[in-house]
């Protein structure tokens, strides 16, 4: 099988005749760490909260004592004589990639580059280049490969919980009311609103799937985001669905909520799912504002900017798909993008002198993925960049913590010796034994091309029919890089996993020199408390 040499290929055998060579230094800080070899069983089967808060206060304490005493201490220091108070964060804005692994921010760097007409592995997302980085551990209580449940209750209260779990401890049991504890954990949205804090949280997925629920909601099972998916024995127990949570919720911890899934706010008589025939909606609107469409968003950020400040606004509610909102590759017109309302977001935030806590999550890098479509998931990776580019020029790191992370990762892989500048989503070509790009893709035993990104698991698999990459090819019926191309998986499922591996965290801002090392996951909300 011939490929023809790709352009971007042309401009690296260019660049290696130049034969630009150069130097780099590396230092390499090699340090030691004791552990305790005796594996705790009880770990697995522990049921205390309170040790897990704990745990992530004291490291918080503890890492701000390692860091005054070791050569980043002088810089620690200038920051004191700056500020006498710390350095703490007026705003705090927390990103997060659903599912954004590290596999998905090199292969997502390498696209976005290549856009821009560059080799693409140079290039740099624009939160890659913040000051301090982190690696994130993301198993829950019961799980080694964690679910978006467990794994954002973690960042959000900072007690590490089981499968499923939306912001309680893992004493509780899923899907039983009874296990319910009599007080819930506060979540960071609970603290900042406490402070006198403007709060928001934005998601290109439905506002109540897993990740965004847990910001407002308390539930024993993820999938209750409507009252027809509790059983009818829970229901009398007493325990409510998602979407009425949020729309029932006296405290009102959250002054917005923006994203997709307006069918569990809708009895089923008008298109939604609910099973009470409450329209959810209309109760909302007799105590906040509601946008359905782009449009509407814009009339009532136009109605804010009227007002002095936040004190007599009432909370917005955007619920822009019956679903999760469009991938951004074709999101309709009628949707914003996730810049579009991070920008309307924001414009009501800075009404708040005391400052703001603001959660956006891009929730469809992980659809992507799990429907093995690299693609999907790269385009989405691409817009949470964007957006936090345009986020820098719009807030003062002086006094804006900003915390860009992943809930969990998964198993997309980039491999195959492909040649620098090799298409992303192509297939492989390979170096000639001189370093230069051959004219034609590399093949496998079976004599077929294959593709640089694939999955470990998936519905991309090739099974016993369609047994070779060749075969894969043909039963997608597509060109490699179009949007619904399903890259080749190794086990076959119908749909691909979580991978369990660490995740990336950045931080600019107040004390976010808290964040460096491999960290527990539920450190980072207590990291996060201190900052604020």
């Amino acid at each position: 099988m011939k490929l023809t040499l790709p352009s971007s290929l042309c401009i690296i055998s260019l660049f290696r005749i130049l034969r630009i060579t150069c130097t780099m230094a590396a230092v390499i800080v090699l340090s030691s760490c004791s552990t305790d070899s005796t594996f705790n069983k009880d770990i697995k089967d522990s049921r205390s909260a309170d040790r897990w808060f704990q745990q992530g206060k004291e490291r918080v304490q503890k890492r701000k004592a390692e860091l005054t005493q070791t050569r980043y201490g002088a810089v620690e220091k200038a920051e004191k004589r700056r500020d006498k108070k710390d350095s703490k964060a007026k705003n705090i804005i927390f990103v997060l990639g659903d599912g954004m692994g590290v596999s998905t921010l090199t292969a997502a760097r390498i696209f976005v580059g290549q856009q821009q007409g560059l080799l693409g592995e140079e290039f740099a997302l624009s939160f890659e280049n913040f000051p301090y980085t982190a690696l994130i551990k993301t198993y829950s209580v019961d799980l080694q490969t964690p679910d978006s449940a467990g794994t954002m209750s973690a960042l959000m209260t900072g007690v590490k919980t089981n499968e499923g779990i939306i912001s309680l401890p893992d004493s509780v049991q899923r899907a039983d009311c009874t296990s319910m504890p009599k007080n819930s954990l506060p979540t960071f949205i609970d603290l900042a609103k406490a402070k006198g804090k403007s709060t928001a949280m934005i998601t290109t997925a439905r506002v109540t799937h897993a990740t965004p629920a847990v910001t407002y909601a308390h539930s024993v099972d993820r999938n209750w985001e409507s009252d027809e998916a509790i059983p009818a024995q829970e229901q009398a127990i007493g325990c409510t669905d998602i979407a009425s949570q949020f729309v029932n919720n006296e405290s009102r911890s959250l002054d917005i909520l923006l994203g997709g899934g307006r069918r569990h706010f809708l009895p089923k008589e008008e298109g939604g799912k609910r099973n009470d025939k409450r329209n959810l909606i209309k109760d909302w609107q007799q105590q906040g504002e509601y946008a359905s469409t782009l449009a509407e968003l814009e009339t009532m950020v136009t109605k804010a900017e009227a007002e002095n400040s936040s004190d007599n606004m009432k909370p917005w509610l955007g619920l822009f798909s019956n679903s999760h909102m469009g991938y951004a590759y074709q999101r309709p017109v009628e949707q914003p993008s996730l810049q579009q309302m991070t920008a309307a977001a924001l414009k009501r935030l800075k009404k708040n002198k005391q400052g703001y806590t603001l959660i956006i999550e891009a929730g469809r890098i992980d659809h992507g993925h799990h429907d093995g479509t690299a693609y999907k998931a790269l385009t989405e990776t691409q817009e949470l960049h964007e957006t936090v580019a345009w986020l820098l020029t719009q807030v003062d790191t002086r006094e804006t913590l900003i915390v860009v992370t992943a809930d969990h990762s998964h198993t997309l892989t980039l491999a195959g010796y492909a040649t620098r500048g090799n298409p992303i989503l192509g297939d492989v070509v390979a170096n000639d034994t001189k370093g230069y790009p051959k004219q034609s893709a590399s093949l496998d035993l079976a004599g077929n091309s294959y593709t640089s990104l694939g999955y470990r698991d998936g519905p991309g698999a090739i099974d016993a029919e369609h047994h070779s990459e060749k075969d894969n090819a043909e039963k997608n019926g597509l060109a490699k890089d179009d949007p619904n191309y399903r890259q080749a998986a190794l086990v076959p499922m119908d749909y691909e996993t979580h991978g369990g591996e660490d995740v990336a965290l950045y931080a600019i801002g107040p004390q976010a020199r808290l964040f460096s090392g491999t960290l527990e996951q539920h450190w980072v909300f207590h990291a996060l408390k201190y900052a604020m």
